[in-house]
């Protein structure tokens, strides 16, 4: 049997750091844009925040769309999207030209994810599911220890606009090897009949959809109780993700007093840790526990509660002034919550309804990504307030607490939640035949 469904997971992985380039690099550029534009530490946060914005909001349209047009064209479209906006930020002349070219970015990325872990429902056996989530989960922190002192180099060398162009122009040769190699399974004249079969006998998710609208199977879905326990959880983790994602360089250039090349080594340090510690703990270690008979229900709340559990270091980053201590405690908070991430991320393709994957994957996104609003601004303006970070790693901390609560009393099962009573609608090509594109 060949593994050709390992290729499409490689394809996802190469595409998350590229994705993870094209945010990056507006943290990286921050100190040399705020200088420009004379922006303070609040205006700082609300320009970090601008690609979130179209992002968190169009995660439930997206999931809906995924379910009913598949992931595809989806991804083809909003691979060329961002890398337009990426170009467009590169050549920008003003303030509101590039605010507009974040939201625009966040309308290309919005998609990926939900499509990735689609893909991913329907690419891997449930058996492998967790190790190939963490498998490109994983690259969203290995393309911030790459991303970081690389586009740092860039932007120390030929201006903050170098990096976006940098950014745009790798963008733009990821979307041409997308739209060439991904086909949904059952169209993959690649895919060997053999591996094919053993993927459907493993419990991938299939290609059917529901014939409910988009406001019914949210409803249904959010009338059940594990579906907020990961909600509520996912969304914890996010703040402190996006926080470290979008503050990180700053904090260590205003707080620790570092120039913009220092920090981009430094700031590689967390995002390498948390790298190695999702593939290994996340990944590997989480399938072959439940290879070994151990329940994943249990399994799956140890490494969430825990994950969120070490995230709280992140409040021994908020007592000191060496810049050693504190990238310590970010890197072990840092690895701690990551572990969360890939875990969080595979549980809509064990739970979700049978056509919905897509649109809880979206659900969950959207969670999650509303923090990416949140935390930038509420990070620049307490900072901006009290002339100090600590305060804001706090809240971090105390958003946690509620993360460690949700996933103890609401995520009760990973059972897969009842189909709806909406009547099922075959897809459009058989399940059990092989067609070419």
């Amino acid at each position: 049997m060949k593994k050709h469904r390992w290729t499409i997971v490689f394809l996802i992985a190469v595409g998350v750091i590229v994705n993870y380039f094209d945010r990056t690099n507006m943290s990286i550029a921050m100190p040399l844009m705020q200088k420009e534009f004379d922006l303070t530490p609040g205006q700082v946060g609300i320009f970090l925040s601008a690609f979130a914005w179209s992002y968190a909001i169009l995660q439930l349209p997206v999931g809906t769309l995924l379910d009913k047009i598949g992931v595809k064209w989806i991804a083809r479209i909003s691979t060329l999207i961002w890398t337009i906006a990426c170009l467009l930020t590169a050549i920008a002349s003003g303030w509101g030209l590039i605010i507009f070219s974040r939201i625009l970015l966040g309308i290309g990325e919005a998609p990926y994810f939900p499509a990735a872990a689609k893909a991913v429902g329907q690419w891997v056996p449930r058996n492998e599911r967790s190790k190939a989530i963490a498998s490109y989960d994983a690259m969203s922190k290995l393309s911030n220890a790459i991303g970081t002192p690389l586009i740092a180099i860039i932007v120390t060398a030929w201006g903050w606009r170098g990096g976006f162009m940098a950014t745009g122009i790798l963008s733009l040769l990821y979307a041409i090897v997308y739209w060439i190699w991904y086909r949904e399974p059952h169209e993959d004249k690649r895919l060997a009949k053999e591996e094919y079969e053993y993927i459907l006998e493993g419990g991938s998710q299939s290609s059917e959809e529901t014939s409910g609208n988009a406001i019914q199977n949210l409803r249904y879905l959010l009338s059940k109780r594990k579906v907020w326990g990961v909600f509520i959880g996912f969304a914890a983790y996010g703040y402190s993700w996006f926080l470290f994602l979008t503050w990180l360089p700053g904090y260590l250039a205003d707080e620790m007093h570092m120039s913009i090349l220092k920090t981009g080594w430094y700031s590689a340090i967390p995002w390498i840790i948390g790298t190695i510690a999702e593939i290994l703990f996340g990944g590997w270690l989480v399938d072959k526990l439940i290879e070994r008979g151990y329940n994943r229900t249990r399994v799956y709340k140890v490494f969430l509660t825990i994950g969120l559990f070490l995230g709280l270091s992140i409040i021994g980053a908020a007592f000191t002034h060496n810049a050693k201590v504190a990238v310590s405690f970010i890197s072990i908070a840092l690895a701690g919550l990551v572990v969360t991430s890939a875990v969080a991320y595979s549980i809509p393709t064990f739970i979700a309804p049978k056509g919905t994957v897509g649109t809880l994957t979206g659900l969950l996104t959207f969670g999650n990504n509303a923090m990416a609003i949140v935390a930038p601004i509420a990070t620049g303006f307490i900072v901006q307030a009290t002339g100090s970070f600590m305060y804001a790693f706090l809240l971090a901390a105390a958003i946690l607490i509620v993360g460690i609560l949700s996933y103890t009393f609401l995520l009760t099962d990973l059972d897969p939640i009842e189909s709806t009573n909406f009547e099922t609608i075959p897809s459009r090509v058989n399940s059990n035949e092989q067609t070419g594109n």
